[in-house]
């Protein structure tokens, strides 16, 4: 009777594990929009409407963005008297539901932002002690993805703290994608396919290409430093349980060729796509990179098998992104400041992704390649690559049988 017991207990307590968060989101990693990168806290009702306006006229929608998230800085600096947390009144004047009623009925979805400690990392009321109350109030707005932050979290355990807004989302009972914004202090790679749907990787991202942005007592960290600390991390990633290396920022500064290398290597790593800049007042250049649907197809394959870094000598960066198909996407990466040569001969490459058993033979099979940038039919395996490829700049190609 006792081993039935046990058993009974052990199944319960699997089951209560594995129903700790919604089935089936987030199955392909999240694209959308968020207001940090370019605005802060400096947000507001017709901000987010015309933004929302602009995700559909640029074809943002069309190329699969999906979110439309404000970030921090939407609530008041004081709950209620009951508790609740309160839109900023001078802000959003007519409250937050009407607002994402409009975004809705954009055919798009709506996102909040909150922290897990005391206070936001703008100084805003966070969720501590407030977990089930807010996803209550979450879920009676109707928003549709909630990112969840690491500020003022002295004392705090990470993985107690995101489980139990994990649970809260799931008791107020509207399926919310959860995104935890741990900056990848704890781990949560090991311990959160079971909480929410993406987990960041690293500290904060900034639009420079390397190195970082040194605030004294943190920094901000470059895309190819950011590129490298995913190293490792493929293994824990997959249909709705995703590695995020932080937002887009295309269109925030860099070059263009720094912003396609950027977009293209989140695509090989299966990130989630969401684009940081003011889509209000895009370059054409940008918004060719943002809505290139066949790279976004890479990003977006339903096998969901994180890339990685196949090869790197002398500057140059090669990865590799098993596809659903057995079909490859290659891609080669200039980190220096000067062209380079780039000489590949597929034959001599005998790709083996042991992690996904995948494995790519072009000695045995001719593979047709396709250029996701120049957007042009570009021979297949049996002549070598021969290209020259600028400073900062990527060679992105589709390989199919």
């Amino acid at each position: 009777m006792k081993n039935k017991i046990l058993v009974v207990i052990a199944i319960f307590f699997f089951t209560a594990v594995k129903a700790q968060k919604f089935e089936g989101l987030a199955l392909t990693p999240p694209m959308g929009w968020n207001s940090w990168n370019t605005f802060q806290t400096n947000i507001s009702d017709n901000l987010v409407r015309g933004i929302a306006d602009e995700m559909v006229s640029s074809g943002m929608k069309d190329a699969g963005y999906t979110y439309l998230v404000l970030d921090d800085g939407w609530m008041a600096m004081e709950r209620d008297a009951n508790g609740n947390l309160v839109p900023d009144p001078k802000k959003f004047p007519n409250g937050m539901k009407v607002l994402i009623d409009y975004v809705h009925s954009k055919g798009l979805k709506f996102g909040l932002y909150n922290c897990a400690g005391t206070k936001t990392c703008a100084g805003y009321p966070g969720t501590r002690g407030y977990e089930y109350q807010d996803a209550r109030f979450y879920a009676s707005l109707g928003i549709d993805y909630l990112k969840f932050d690491w500020c003022n979290t002295e004392g705090i355990n990470a993985k107690e703290a995101y489980a139990t807004m994990s649970k809260a989302l799931k008791a107020a009972g509207r399926p919310i994608v959860f995104s935890l914004c741990e900056w990848g202090d704890n781990k949560p790679w090991l311990w959160a396919e079971n909480v929410g749907e993406l987990w960041r990787t690293t500290g904060d991202i900034s639009a420079k290409f390397d190195g970082y942005l040194d605030h004294g007592t943190w920094k901000q960290l470059g895309v190819m430093p950011i590129a490298d600390m995913q190293n490792g991390l493929r293994k824990y990633a997959g249909p709705g349980h995703w590695n995020d290396p932080d937002m887009l920022e295309v269109g925030n500064g860099m070059t263009v060729n720094e912003d396609r290398t950027h977009f293209s290597l989140w695509c090989m790593l299966a990130a989630p796509l969401i684009a940081g800049n003011d889509l209000r007042k895009m370059s054409k250049e940008t918004k060719e990179i943002l809505t290139n649907k066949e790279v976004i197809a890479i990003d977006q394959d339903n096998a969901g098998m994180e890339g990685y870094k196949y090869k790197s000598e002398d500057s140059l960066e090669i990865y590799i992104k098993p596809l659903s198909n057995d079909d490859w996407a290659v891609c080669f990466v200039n980190r220096s400041d000067k062209p380079m040569q780039v000489n590949f001969n597929w034959k001599d490459e005998l790709i083996k992704d042991t992690l996904f058993k995948k494995t790519m033979d072009a000695k045995n099979h001719t593979y047709k390649i396709r250029n996701l940038w120049a957007k042009n039919n570009a021979g297949d395996t049996q002549k070598p690559l021969s290209a020259m490829l600028p400073s900062h700049d990527v060679i992105m190609l589709k390989l199919s049988k």
